[in-house]
Protein backbone atom coordinates (compact mmCIF):
# COMPACT_ATOMS: atom_id res chain seq x y z
CA UNK A 1 0.00 0.00 0.00
CA UNK A 2 1.71 3.07 -1.10
CA UNK A 3 0.90 5.98 1.13
CA UNK A 4 0.66 9.52 -0.04
CA UNK A 5 0.81 12.86 2.53
CA UNK A 6 -0.90 16.40 0.63
CA UNK A 7 0.08 19.15 2.70
CA UNK A 8 -0.84 22.03 1.92
CA UNK A 9 -3.83 24.96 2.78
CA UNK A 10 -7.35 26.03 1.56
CA UNK A 11 -6.50 24.99 -2.31
CA UNK A 12 -5.62 21.22 -0.43
CA UNK A 13 -8.51 21.47 2.55
CA UNK A 14 -10.96 21.58 -0.24
CA UNK A 15 -12.18 25.24 0.35
CA UNK A 16 -15.67 26.18 -2.24
CA UNK A 17 -14.88 29.64 -3.34
CA UNK A 18 -18.92 29.69 -4.04
CA UNK A 19 -20.51 28.68 -0.70
CA UNK A 20 -17.48 29.60 1.40
CA UNK A 21 -17.58 25.86 2.77
CA UNK A 22 -15.65 23.15 2.26
CA UNK A 23 -16.04 21.15 -1.15
CA UNK A 24 -17.27 17.62 -0.55
CA UNK A 25 -14.71 14.63 -0.45
CA UNK A 26 -15.31 13.70 -4.60
CA UNK A 27 -14.37 17.42 -5.56
CA UNK A 28 -11.06 17.80 -3.51
CA UNK A 29 -8.31 17.00 -5.33
CA UNK A 30 -6.40 14.75 -3.64
CA UNK A 31 -9.48 12.68 -3.41
CA UNK A 32 -10.09 12.71 -6.79
CA UNK A 33 -6.46 11.57 -7.24
CA UNK A 34 -7.03 8.60 -5.45
CA UNK A 35 -9.87 7.18 -6.85
CA UNK A 36 -8.11 7.36 -10.18
CA UNK A 37 -5.07 5.91 -8.30
CA UNK A 38 -7.16 3.38 -6.94
CA UNK A 39 -6.45 0.37 -4.49
CA UNK A 40 -2.83 0.50 -3.87
CA UNK A 41 -2.85 3.81 -2.56
CA UNK A 42 -3.80 5.72 0.77
CA UNK A 43 -3.86 9.75 0.74
CA UNK A 44 -3.59 11.90 3.28
CA UNK A 45 -5.17 15.18 3.30
CA UNK A 46 -3.42 18.26 5.07
CA UNK A 47 -4.57 20.85 4.13
CA UNK A 48 -5.80 24.21 6.52
CA UNK A 49 -7.01 27.27 5.55
CA UNK A 50 -4.66 29.98 5.73
CA UNK A 51 -1.48 28.26 6.12
CA UNK A 52 1.83 29.29 5.25
CA UNK A 53 5.26 28.42 4.13
CA UNK A 54 7.15 29.15 7.51
CA UNK A 55 5.77 33.14 8.41
CA UNK A 56 3.48 33.34 11.68
CA UNK A 57 0.01 34.96 11.25
CA UNK A 58 -1.22 35.98 14.39
CA UNK A 59 -4.15 37.65 12.85
CA UNK A 60 -5.12 33.95 11.89
CA UNK A 61 -3.22 31.51 14.53
CA UNK A 62 -1.34 28.68 14.06
CA UNK A 63 -0.73 28.84 10.23
CA UNK A 64 2.42 28.26 10.31
CA UNK A 65 3.44 25.26 8.23
CA UNK A 66 7.08 25.04 8.85
CA UNK A 67 6.26 24.52 12.84
CA UNK A 68 3.63 21.40 11.77
CA UNK A 69 5.02 19.58 9.03
CA UNK A 70 7.53 17.51 11.27
CA UNK A 71 5.00 16.38 13.73
CA UNK A 72 2.99 15.73 10.91
CA UNK A 73 5.65 13.41 8.79
CA UNK A 74 5.89 11.40 11.96
CA UNK A 75 2.59 11.26 12.37
CA UNK A 76 1.89 9.64 9.74
CA UNK A 77 4.74 7.92 8.74
CA UNK A 78 5.26 5.38 6.85
CA UNK A 79 5.39 7.62 3.98
CA UNK A 80 6.23 6.88 0.28
CA UNK A 81 5.54 10.53 -1.08
CA UNK A 82 4.91 13.85 0.03
CA UNK A 83 3.30 16.38 -2.30
CA UNK A 84 3.86 19.88 -1.12
CA UNK A 85 1.61 22.84 -2.36
CA UNK A 86 2.20 26.11 -0.22
CA UNK A 87 2.45 29.77 -1.14
CA UNK A 88 -0.30 31.53 -1.71
CA UNK A 89 -0.68 32.84 1.92
CA UNK A 90 2.75 34.08 1.42
CA UNK A 91 1.69 36.36 -1.35
CA UNK A 92 -0.51 38.57 1.11
CA UNK A 93 0.06 42.04 1.81
CA UNK A 94 1.08 41.67 5.35
CA UNK A 95 4.01 39.61 4.64
CA UNK A 96 5.15 42.31 2.24
CA UNK A 97 7.53 39.23 -0.06
CA UNK A 98 8.73 39.03 -3.14
CA UNK A 99 8.64 35.85 -4.85
CA UNK A 100 12.46 35.46 -4.02
CA UNK A 101 11.38 35.76 -0.60
CA UNK A 102 8.21 33.05 -1.12
CA UNK A 103 10.98 30.90 -2.55
CA UNK A 104 13.56 31.38 0.07
CA UNK A 105 11.26 30.15 2.42
CA UNK A 106 9.82 26.89 0.64
CA UNK A 107 14.01 26.10 0.13
CA UNK A 108 13.83 26.09 3.95
CA UNK A 109 10.50 23.78 4.31
CA UNK A 110 11.87 21.64 1.42
CA UNK A 111 15.26 21.21 3.26
CA UNK A 112 13.68 20.54 6.64
CA UNK A 113 11.24 18.01 4.85
CA UNK A 114 13.81 15.91 3.11
CA UNK A 115 16.67 15.96 5.91
CA UNK A 116 13.59 14.55 8.22
CA UNK A 117 13.19 11.68 5.39
CA UNK A 118 16.92 10.95 5.37
CA UNK A 119 17.57 11.08 8.99
CA UNK A 120 14.38 9.61 10.31
CA UNK A 121 12.80 7.75 7.31
CA UNK A 122 15.90 6.23 5.67
CA UNK A 123 15.21 8.02 2.62
CA UNK A 124 12.28 6.49 2.51
CA UNK A 125 9.45 8.83 0.70
CA UNK A 126 9.44 10.73 -2.14
CA UNK A 127 8.62 14.65 -2.73
CA UNK A 128 6.37 15.97 -5.23
CA UNK A 129 6.73 20.48 -4.95
CA UNK A 130 3.58 21.58 -6.59
CA UNK A 131 3.33 25.38 -7.74
CA UNK A 132 -0.33 27.31 -7.09
CA UNK A 133 -2.49 28.19 -9.74
CA UNK A 134 -1.90 31.96 -10.34
CA UNK A 135 -4.83 34.11 -8.18
CA UNK A 136 -6.85 35.83 -10.67
CA UNK A 137 -8.07 39.06 -11.76
CA UNK A 138 -10.79 38.61 -10.00
CA UNK A 139 -8.57 39.17 -6.80
CA UNK A 140 -9.41 43.22 -7.87
CA UNK A 141 -12.83 42.84 -6.99
CA UNK A 142 -12.81 40.01 -4.44
CA UNK A 143 -13.59 40.24 -0.62
CA UNK A 144 -10.36 38.81 -0.25
CA UNK A 145 -8.45 41.69 -2.54
CA UNK A 146 -7.73 43.54 1.30
CA UNK A 147 -6.05 40.76 2.77
CA UNK A 148 -3.66 39.81 -0.88
CA UNK A 149 -3.10 43.70 -1.49
CA UNK A 150 -4.81 43.48 -5.26
CA UNK A 151 -3.02 43.04 -8.37
CA UNK A 152 0.60 42.93 -6.71
CA UNK A 153 -0.53 38.93 -5.02
CA UNK A 154 -1.39 38.18 -8.71
CA UNK A 155 1.99 39.55 -9.85
CA UNK A 156 3.51 37.47 -7.42
CA UNK A 157 2.13 34.10 -7.90
CA UNK A 158 2.83 34.29 -11.33
CA UNK A 159 6.40 34.11 -10.79
CA UNK A 160 6.16 31.09 -7.99
CA UNK A 161 6.30 28.71 -10.55
CA UNK A 162 9.52 29.46 -12.24
CA UNK A 163 11.47 29.98 -8.69
CA UNK A 164 9.86 26.71 -7.41
CA UNK A 165 11.19 24.46 -10.58
CA UNK A 166 14.48 25.55 -9.99
CA UNK A 167 14.36 24.21 -6.29
CA UNK A 168 12.55 20.93 -7.34
CA UNK A 169 15.94 20.35 -9.97
CA UNK A 170 18.33 21.17 -6.93
CA UNK A 171 16.36 19.05 -4.70
CA UNK A 172 15.68 16.40 -6.69
CA UNK A 173 11.87 16.85 -6.04
CA UNK A 174 9.24 16.05 -8.74
CA UNK A 175 7.65 19.19 -9.81
CA UNK A 176 3.80 20.60 -11.45
CA UNK A 177 2.76 23.39 -12.09
CA UNK A 178 -0.94 23.56 -11.14
CA UNK A 179 -0.75 27.32 -13.08
CA UNK A 180 -0.65 25.40 -16.14
CA UNK A 181 -3.72 22.84 -15.39
CA UNK A 182 -6.23 24.94 -13.70
CA UNK A 183 -7.44 28.11 -12.86
CA UNK A 184 -8.83 30.01 -10.29
CA UNK A 185 -12.70 30.92 -9.81
CA UNK A 186 -13.86 34.21 -10.08
CA UNK A 187 -15.60 34.15 -7.06
CA UNK A 188 -12.95 34.96 -5.65
CA UNK A 189 -10.04 35.42 -7.11
CA UNK A 190 -8.14 32.67 -5.04
CA UNK A 191 -9.78 29.14 -4.60
CA UNK A 192 -10.56 26.47 -6.78
CA UNK A 193 -14.05 25.45 -7.64
CA UNK A 194 -14.93 21.71 -8.08
CA UNK A 195 -14.38 21.55 -11.68
CA UNK A 196 -10.94 22.60 -11.67
CA UNK A 197 -10.10 20.99 -8.45
CA UNK A 198 -11.02 17.54 -10.25
CA UNK A 199 -8.65 18.70 -13.27
CA UNK A 200 -6.01 19.19 -10.81
CA UNK A 201 -6.80 15.46 -9.19
CA UNK A 202 -6.68 13.76 -12.41
CA UNK A 203 -3.43 15.62 -13.58
CA UNK A 204 -1.71 14.63 -10.22
CA UNK A 205 -2.88 10.90 -10.30
CA UNK A 206 -1.44 10.37 -13.88
CA UNK A 207 1.67 12.44 -12.56
CA UNK A 208 2.23 10.16 -9.30
CA UNK A 209 1.62 6.86 -11.26
CA UNK A 210 4.97 7.54 -13.13
CA UNK A 211 6.45 9.26 -10.41
CA UNK A 212 6.58 6.16 -7.92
Amino acid sequence: MKRILCFGDSLTWGYDPDRRVRLPEDSRWPMVMKDILGEGYTVIEEGQNGRTIASDDPAEGEKNGIRYIGPCLESHSPLDLVIIMLGSNDCKRKFAYSAMDIAGEMQIFLEKVISYDHFRCGDGFKVILMAPPHIAKSINESWLGDSFGYENARKLSTELAGWYKQLADMYKCGFIDASQIVTASDSDGCHLDAENQRKLGKAAAEYVREYL
